[in-house]
């Protein structure tokens, strides 16, 4: 089921009206990711404040989310002895059933209730898991079809979508929607709902165009391994026989840190053969279904009216209409995956609907949004943005992200008015001047300002040089990993008439009338060296800020920019707050070394040190003196990208495959720190847009970039991280315009093909008996209605996915085809873990692969 946009408070306000002191508390199941976990304290705030209890439970992947389920989830039920509750999936789960991860539901009994336990799930990752999404769960109040035979209704729900008369509290999987189910799942919830609602019917293959792979009675063997892990050793080849039944199926999302795929088809009871429970499409085969192969024998003459089709003609129609309907879901799960809103906007709406936003709630939602673009989370997926955009706080989402902005720019001067005793001199002094902000107004001063903020890294806590060299954007554009660029850096400070003595100290203890001029000096010299985006455009008094960020002061103790915020929160999620000491000391983890004889295949001691450092973070959100201790922290690191982009790129290490780019990290001083999955995106996003501007440079790509593989050797494991970004384009960028070069031209040819098979198809049709003319005539005329809205759809489809990243599907498939041992168990869809000895063949593999929509 899923919860409209208009009704976001209808959940809460339910659990505060019951909400008693024997209540079980609220289950908060959090992402290790600074969106989730500014998204965790506004909503913990609300849960404090209205007395409810609650337990926070951080999640470093899907096998860590399975082990919450059986230990934390599954002891809620009814059913197990429990009292039902609240579960709240932040920033997790969006793409699996979870329904079986979290145990709500027995494998055996696939059709039972789940125990009066409700989960929320909010969640900015796409493609959603539409059995979360459209499927009505079994619960208390789920009432059956009338026949008996059909599934479940619940009521108050329309299709799997709320409405006004619904009733909480049963239990049931419930997404939060932030308004894109309503505006794009159309297609996609109306083929749900229809093969839910479809009888049960044999499909042997007959009057198959060849496209749809046939069904086989395998369908039962992923339900049972859905949290079944996937080894490293040598049980893969336990596990073959499985895999080799499953290689000519319709072809799965991903699967979770196991053999098993993640569910991508409705899912309902067993009694109804259509749509198994398992994590497949395909229809199981029946055993008194009749003959296929024999046609339906007629024995009056043919009447000149029309008459009733026979159970031969209704079987087909029914077939064709159902593999219409999985085409549909297929073709969702192959666009490749995006980013939507982020979960801390939508918990801040959820906030301002109940009256509850304040100055702390809304910094909150501001890190959460401006943290999507520091990890390269944009509506195509993980990649380089290749839009010029208006500023440094600018880049997420295209026009629906700075429609956010826009937004929260308004929040901003609606909690933040004007006070008392400023004059209109020192206002002018401050946004009108263009100048950034760098102290408090007052020494209680804790509000919330709007700064033209340049695309430079931590200004307030670095030099302006070192700010400017470690600035993805600039570095990119100047090619700063050369000596050349190094010289570029060094003329354009030159022209703005800023000495390298005055730029290499401290920004907050630069000349003043320095950092007064120093936008319009960027604003008149950027351009020369195409960094036009560099800092934000000049702009009228009043509203129209657009790409203006944000700042906060918390009095004489410090002023941060959102951006510096989401930096270092980020920076300890992963390497640590005291990481800094420990790295350079010796360049491995707390104890590692210690321990180095000891095998962490599974990563559990390393997910283990992964959590300490969530509730480091989650302090230093709150904390501003924690936070301002860990400033280093995100300096060595950027630092360390610095340093190993460099390296690659000026040894010549990037070497060019026939589908995308790719890097391997294994030596150096900072090889450790890439161990993490965040922190080598945040690597593979700088190298990645520096090969873009070098190929836009020299004209290649048209300046879109090619996809990029990084692989990080973890040498304490004995694996590679491997993360796939894409090639950038952005929204709306130059893929579709590409596209469309050719495009009628393709469009005349699929209509030439379709000609040809209409054609073959009605000579077959004249060579058949004539008892069946009649009704193929018929079923024909049915196909031929639909070739226009199928070749809609089709460009429809094709320009809602183009330029998205599908390094999912393509480690998926990989990982189907090798005998590569890999542990896919990151929330992030591009992020897989490889066997060090597998890598080769997982890159040869991944070589032959449709990386990009």
């Amino acid at each position: 089921m899923y919860l409209p946009r208009s009704l976001i408070s209808r959940l809460y306000l339910h659990l505060l009206r019951t909400h008693h002191p024997l209540s079980p508390p609220v289950l908060l199941l959090v992402a290790l990711e600074p969106d989730a976990l500014c998204a965790c304290r506004i909503l913990t705030y609300l849960l404090k404040r209205d007395y409810i209890p609650h337990k926070i439970q951080p999640i470093s992947g899907y096998g860590d989310l399975a082990r919450a389920g059986e230990e934390l989830v599954r002891p809620m039920r009814t059913t197990e002895g429990g009292s039902g509750g609240v579960v709240v999936c932040l920033g997790v789960g969006g793409l699996v059933d979870l329904s079986v991860v979290l145990s709500l539901q027995d494998e055996e009994d696939a059709h039972g209730d789940m125990g009066e336990v409700e989960v929320w799930v909010i969640d900015a990752r796409r493609p959603w898991n539409l059995g979360n999404v459209f499927g009505v769960q079994d619960t208390a109040t789920s009432t059956a079809s009338e026949n008996g035979d059909g599934p479940s209704r619940m009521q108050g729900v329309d299709n799997g979508r709320i409405q006004q008369n619904y009733k909480p509290g049963k239990g049931g999987i419930i997404v939060f929607d932030d308004g894109d189910i309503d505006e794009e799942l159309g297609a996609e919830r109306e083929a749900y709902c229809a093969l839910v609602q479809m009888p049960d019917v044999e499909d042997d293959g007959e009057e198959s165009d060849g496209s749809e792979p046939d069904s086989d009675d395998g369908a039962a063997t992923n339900g049972n391994g859905q949290t079944k892990k996937r080894k490293f050793s040598s049980d893969r080849e336990d596990e073959d026989d499985e895999s080799e039944d499953e290689d000519h199926r319709p072809r799965q999302r991903r699967r979770i840190y196991s053999s098993s795929s993640i569910n991508s088809s409705p899912s309902r009871p067993p009694r109804h053969g259509l749509i198994s429970t398992s994590n497949n499409l395909e229809v199981p085969d029946s055993t008194d279904a009749s003959p296929s192969g024999s046609p339906s024998c007629i024995s009056h003459p043919r009447a000149p009216t029309s008459k009733p089709p026979s159970p031969r003609t209704l079987r087909r129609r029914l077939l064709r209409l159902r593999r219409k309907h999985e085409a549909v879901l297929r073709t969702y799960y192959a666009l490749g995956t995006s980013y939507s809103e982020p979960i801390s906007s939508i918990l801040y709406s959820l906030a301002s609907e109940l009256g509850r936003e304040d100055n702390d709630l809304l910094w909150l939602a501001i890190v959460g949004v401006g943290s999507m673009e520091l990890y390269g989370r944009s509506m195509t997926g993980v990649g380089i943005s290749h839009v010029n955009d208006s500023g440094g706080s600018a880049g997420w989402g295209g026009e629906r992200g700075e429609r956010i902005r826009q937004v929260l720019r308004d929040e901003v001067r609606r909690l933040n008015p004007p006070g008392i005793n400023e004059t209109s001199q020192e206002m002018s002094r401050g946004e009108t001047s263009g100048v950034i902000p760098t102290t408090a107004r007052s020494p209680t001063d804790t509000s919330i300002r709007l700064s033209p903020e340049p695309r430079f890294l931590l200004i307030r806590h670095w030099s302006l040089y070192d700010s400017m060299l470690h600035s993805p954007y600039l570095s990119a554009r100047l090619h700063i990993w050369s000596d050349k660029g190094r010289k570029r850096l060094h003329k354009l400070l030159a022209k703005m008439g800023v000495s390298l003595s005055q730029c290499k100290q401290n920004y907050t203890h630069m000349d003043m009338d320095l950092k007064r001029g120093l936008r319009e000096r960027l604003l008149k010299y950027a351009p020369v060296y195409g960094l036009e985006g560099l800092v934000p455009p000049a702009t009228s008094y009043g509203r129209g800020r657009e790409g203006w960020g944000f700042v906060r002061s918390w009095g004489w103790k410090a002023c941060l920019s959102a951006v510096d915020v989401g930096v270092v929160v980020g920076a300890i999620l992963e390497v640590g707050k005291g990481g800094v000491g420990r790295f350079e000391a010796n360049g491995w983890e707390r104890g590692w070394g210690e321990r180095s004889e000891l095998r962490d295949e599974e990563g559990k001691v390393e997910g283990e040190e992964w959590v300490g450092r969530f509730w480091e973070a989650y302090d230093a959100l709150e904390n501003i003196n924690t936070l301002k201790s860990a400033l280093p922290t995100a300096q060595h690191l950027h630092r360390a990208i610095l340093r190993t982009g460099t390296s690659l790129l000026s040894k010549h290490q990037i070497r060019h495959l026939s589908a995308f780019r790719m890097a391997v990290v294994k030596e150096g001083p900072d090889v450790q720190l890439f161990t993490h999955p965040a922190a080598l995106t945040k690597l593979a996003l700088w190298v990645g847009e520096a090969i873009a501007v070098q190929e836009n440079d020299s004209g290649r790509h048209g300046g879109r970039g090619t996809p990029l593989v990084v692989a990080g050797l973890n040498e304490k494991r004995g694996v590679y991280v491997v993360v796939g970004t894409g090639g950038g384009g952005g929204v709306g960028g130059g893929f579709l315009g590409m596209e469309g070069k050719g495009k009628k031209e393709v469009r005349e040819k699929r209509k030439a093909e379709k000609a040809a098979e209409k054609e073959r198809k009605r000579k077959e049709r004249e060579e058949r008996e004539d008892g069946d003319d009649e009704e193929e005539t018929e079923d024909e005329s049915d196909d031929d209605d639909d070739d226009d809205e199928d070749e809609e759809k089709f460009e429809r489809d094709k320009a809602r996915g183009y330029g998205r990243n599908r390094f999912a599907n393509a480690f998926q498939e990989v990982v189907d085809e090798t005998n590569a041992r890999v542990r896919i168990d990151s929330f992030e869809h591009c992020v897989v873990e490889v066997r060090k000895e597998d890598l080769t063949g997982f890159l040869e593999g991944l070589s032959m692969k449709a990386v990009i929509g």
